[in-house]
């Protein structure tokens, strides 16, 4: 019988979700901020949040959700995050029917949850690779605001080298780079300042997001947080946060000039994401015709990297049908939960 669905992706930093209709319309993708790090009951008042202005009450609604939310310090460990997250989630509406999305690739019971927690750690993008693997052949790529996932699709399936964060962080599939979170004392060791080498100070003075809002990329709704210095979001302070990381104030260059600096560290950004999908790619088996599955908040960064890789781009939202609907394309998880809910609960993706 038809059911309205939502599929949820719970981030350390966001809380995002997919929320479909008995028609299998999407009428929600969105995310609104989850200091996940200040405590679980900012999970609690994020889905509270979240479901205040849908047409249908949430206890009524079946839920599919996936993590990567136990990874944030206020856990002792991922196993305890897991169930943290889990019963945190089933008692905002205690009447509503959850799932959970595991590395197995199937949807559990809370039950099953709270007894094996690290199948469920951080398996959010193999909901979403799984979900493109429906539809192409090739490599899908998600680059957020934080990560970036790179995953082997072919004959229909998800075909990830390994199933762990630090497997994959091995294996190049997880490559912690984003377009608005991530220090850039971590994008690159320096640049090129006046002609001369210059090394980038070791101190969260900027950010990814500085880099692309000079760039002009950046869509603004991604950038939830306050930046390093808790400054304003607009050019100048973005030019004057890198400043500080290159040992210089503002008024050392015009406005262009920092706007050249951004663009080198955007350059080391791409390199780095497109090395990490050289190796993947070179580890796959052939196929005919492989594509770029290009997702996230970053899709248009993915769409450059499968350029250099000269493969074509396919946008996520447009190849599984929702195209037209604001946040698909950046929320992939949640969507992808959303579509693999409906389409087969509890059986494996």
């Amino acid at each position: 019988m038809p059911e309205w669905i939502c599929g949820w992706d719970i981030g350390g930093a966001h809380l995002k979700w997919a929320l479909r209709d008995p028609s299998g319309r999407c009428l929600q993708v969105r995310q609104r901020p989850c200091p996940l790090w200040q405590g679980i009951e900012r999970l609690a008042e994020a889905f509270a949040q979240a479901a205040a202005d849908w047409p249908v009450p949430p206890a009524t609604v079946r839920h599919a959700a996936t993590m990567t939310g136990e990874l944030v310090d206020a856990f002792a460990g991922r196993a305890d995050g897991v169930r943290a997250i889990v019963a945190c989630s089933e008692s905002v509406w205690p009447a509503a029917r959850w799932r959970w999305f595991t590395l197995d690739g199937v949807l559990v019971d809370g039950t099953a949850a709270q007894r094996d927690p690290l199948r469920l750690a951080s398996a959010n993008w193999l909901a979403s690779a799984a979900c493109a693997a429906r539809h192409a052949d090739g490599l899908f790529i998600d680059i957020g605001s934080t990560t970036t996932d790179i995953v082997a699709l072919a004959g229909g399936v998800a075909r990830p080298l390994a199933l762990t964060d630090g497997e994959r962080l091995s294996a190049g599939e997880l490559v912690y780079r984003g377009i608005v979170r991530t220090p850039l004392m971590a994008v690159a060791p320096g640049i090129v300042w006046q002609d001369a080498p210059r090394p980038l100070m070791a101190e969260h003075f900027a950010t990814s997001a500085d880099v692309f809002r000079l760039t002009g990329d950046l869509d603004e709704s991604a950038d939830a947080w306050a930046p390093a210095d808790s400054g304003d979001k607009t050019p100048n302070g973005s030019a004057r946060r890198l400043a500080r990381l290159v040992g210089e104030d503002l008024e050392a260059a015009s406005l262009e000039q920092w706007r050249s600096v951004a663009a080198q560290l955007a350059a080391a950004m791409e390199e780095t994401v497109t090395q990490a999908a050289q190796g993947v790619l070179a580890q796959m088996a052939v196929v005919a015709k492989p594509q770029v599955v290009c997702a996230g908040a970053g899709h248009w960064l993915a769409a450059r990297v499968a350029a250099r890789l000269g493969l074509p781009a396919v946008d996520f939202a447009a190849l599984v049908g929702a195209a037209d609907v604001p946040g698909a394309r950046e929320h992939a998880p949640a969507l992808a939960l959303a579509a693999l809910a409906a389409a087969a609960p509890g059986r494996p993706s």
